[in-house]
């Protein structure tokens, strides 16, 4: 392969698909772990294995002004990574250097902008993964940078600009955590630090208010008052759209049982907002309710991560999942005969999450039938993260006041010295 390798551009093989279809995006895998290595016409046209590839694979490249988003989610995953993989030291410096260098790019350019508004920039990825804002994504990226430095300038940057970033919030991604929008996780990030690092003046401000927004949320959670859920107890965070269900559900469950930690860390039973009152134990529950409804507690009794459970889907909507590895090399034409058929998939996309069910709890087995059926990273990501929070703690992991508690209030901290 050689994936947008020629005289042009940089050698681009490697790093994952978005989804059952070739596309390389940016900005969903800043995401999960943020730009676009594709020919959508082609790779959206040929049902085709990517060792089958031949045709010319288009790249974009962005300028700094009109990609504030990609730069600050890409800042933000690079920082994000230095915590994971700290105790190699080379990797960790070489990634902090990396984000900072981008974040201080992306904010320090006069005009800014959302990536997709580029024709040349984002114009084809607009279709799949259209940005609506930039401001969250660069106020995420400096709490990154403040959590992976300590360097309280990033902080100061996220916190005077984190309440125009929730003005610029559309109204549809209330509530929601996923590729488009970071309100809400950043809101529990400066809910953190109040909680266990309350730095004061200046930040008291930012801190409370994201504070507020986070209790409404747990509440739209916890309550039937904001958000409906089906009759099998799937929350519908984006109902009115065509975007899988599952994804957000998946969020939802990674942060309800977040801040279901930081109450048991605190020692607190409840917290309210408005006329209503959530505890710890509620989000957990809820939490527990939206995983246990995809891994096969739904009317359905259907499994939604390929490979678990005794029912899930095999006529997932992927391209290298449903041609046969027979050592043949597949032109584009031969493609549609896999994608048309009815059989089960010759390959497991072992753990990937399809798209599920619809507001209905209906759902359809068919390859043919993308918005049931097929997986993306961006998903993924929210389940791993699901799985993770609700996974019982480590063998030996001492936890003084009970329950499923796997976070470690001061890990975050380590890089803040002068608060300590």
């Amino acid at each position: 392969m050689n994936d947008g390798n020629s005289s042009e551009h940089l050698d681009l093989v490697g790093g994952f698909y978005d989804a059952g279809n070739n596309i390389k995006f940016s900005f969903t895998t800043a995401y999960t772990v943020g730009g676009n290595n594709s020919n959508p016409e082609n790779d959206l046209t040929c049902w085709q294995r990517p060792e089958d590839m031949n045709y010319p694979r288009l790249v974009s490249v962005c300028d700094i002004s009109s990609a504030s988003d990609l730069a600050g989610e890409m800042s933000a995953a690079m920082s994000a990574a230095s915590l994971v993989l700290k105790e190699d030291e080379n990797i960790a410096e070489k990634l902090v250097k990396a984000a900072e260098e981008l974040f201080i790019l992306a904010i320090g350019t006069e005009k800014q902008g959302t990536y997709t508004t580029n024709d040349d920039c984002g114009g084809k990825a607009r279709q799949f993964y259209d940005s609506t804002s930039y401001k969250d994504e660069l106020v995420w990226a400096g709490l990154w940078l403040f959590f992976a430095t300590g360097n309280k300038t990033y902080l100061k940057y996220s916190t005077e600009n984190f309440a125009s970033a929730v003005k610029e919030q559309v109204d549809s991604d209330e509530g929601v955590f996923d590729w488009n929008n970071k309100i809400t996780a950043t809101s529990i990030l400066l809910t953190r630090i109040r909680y266990f690092r309350d730095l004061g003046y200046p930040y008291a401000s930012s801190f409370i208010s994201s504070t507020i927004n986070t209790d409404l949320l747990m509440c739209s959670y916890t309550s039937d008052t904001k958000y409906s859920k089906t009759e099998g107890g799937l929350i519908l965070l984006k109902p009115s759209t065509n975007s899988p269900l599952l994804q957000y559900a998946v969020t939802a469950s990674f942060l309800s049982k977040l801040y279901s930690d930081y109450l048991q860390l605190l020692r607190t039973t409840s917290r309210s907002c408005s006329d209503s009152v959530f505890s710890s134990e509620s989000l957990q529950k809820f939490s527990q309710s939206q995983v246990n409804y995809i891994l096969g507690d739904n009317p359905l009794k259907m499994s939604y991560v390929v490979g678990y459970g005794d029912t899930y889907p095999v006529q997932v909507h992927h391209r290298a999942a449903s041609i046969p590895w027979d050592g043949k090399q597949r032109i584009c034409s031969e493609g549609n005969q896999w994608l048309n058929s009815e059989k089960a998939n010759p390959n497991t996309l072992l753990g990937a999450m399809v798209a599920g069910p619809n507001k209905d709890d209906v759902f359809s087995d068919e390859r043919s039938q993308p918005w049931f059926t097929e997986p993306n990273i961006a998903s993924n990501a929210g389940l791993v993260a699901a799985l993770i929070a609700l996974h019982d703690p480590p063998t030996g992991f001492s936890n003084p006041i009970g329950g499923i508690l796997g976070i470690d209030k001061n890990g975050m901290f380590e890089n803040v010295k002068e608060f300590s």
